[in-house]
């Protein structure tokens, strides 16, 4: 029954992907029209990677779902454009982290207000996802995170939680929410297996250094990523198949992450 349900927990991904030049060739040529493609976004590059991207891959028929962080919106009027961008392009699904840009680019500090703001134009999007925080946030305290997702609950269809490398904090984690009355579906996000090496040179490479900034301060993610065999995300999926497929968990599938995204605030 656990490998019955890992299996279509597995069948029900959605993969991320950096809005880099060769992206959209590598998704193009390998990547099913059915799998939804999430693009995430830069503080350093802003927006327009993002929405770019996105635009060309919904052309070739690919469901997408750009992040929007909310640091990285100027006013009301550049949300205004960029909504009615995104709705023109075909995007129904819209994924609203606060977002890692300091100082921000505007007025918003957090998703919360532009999530309501999307709501004062009608809300545009049919689905807007939210951030969790199964692993503890460097900056910001747990109770602080999960209340983040209740005020934000009324607004949002979904949460897909940042990275975690732990089965057990992941499960204590979906269970502590769902106590807490947050019952919107999670996407579980996930990490390919990658080398130390290569992680801290793309880290320096598309500018993210808080991931690095982030790894350093836990020491544990440093050996799984380091060791040979440390982290398999098949091993932590199956340690944490009871957790995440049962009735009460609420778990609408996977989000294979990249670890940038592990940094945003409420």
């Amino acid at each position: 029954m656990g490998a019955e349900a890992l299996r279509a927990l597995l069948a029900r991904v959605r993969h991320e992907v950096l809005p880099a030049r060769p992206t959209e060739e590598k998704v193009l040529a390998h990547v099913p029209r059915d799998v939804v493609i999430a693009v995430t976004a830069s503080p350093v590059r802003g927006l327009e990677p993002t929405l770019g991207l996105t635009e060309r891959l919904t052309a070739h028929g690919h469901r997408v779902v750009p992040h929007v962080p909310a640091r990285l919106l100027r006013d009301d009027a550049h949300l205004k454009e960029v909504a009615e961008r995104l709705r023109a392009a075909g995007v129904d699904d819209l994924f609203v982290p606060a977002g890692d840009a300091d100082p921000p680019a505007g007025p918003y500090d957090a998703a919360l207000p532009v999530l309501e703001r999307l709501g004062e134009l009608g809300r545009p999007f049919a689905d807007m996802g939210i951030t969790g925080c199964p692993e503890s946030h460097p900056l910001i305290h747990d109770d602080i995170t999960v209340q983040a997702m209740r005020d934000k609950h009324a607004h949002a269809t979904y949460i897909v939680s940042n990275l975690c490398f732990d089965p057990r904090v992941l499960g204590d984690w979906v269970a502590r929410i769902r106590r807490r009355g947050v019952t919107l579906p999670v996407y579980v996000g996930v990490a390919g297996p990658v080398q130390r090496a290569k992680l801290l040179s793309m880290a320096t490479r598309i500018g993210v250094g808080e991931s690095t900034r982030f790894l350093t301060r836990h020491a544990s993610w440093f050996l799984r990523f380091a060791s040979p065999g440390g982290y398999d995300p098949g091993r932590l999926l199956a340690r944490g198949t009871d957790a995440l497929t049962g009735p009460s968990a609420g778990v609408a599938g996977l989000s294979a992450g990249r670890l940038n995204r592990n940094l945003p605030t409420p």
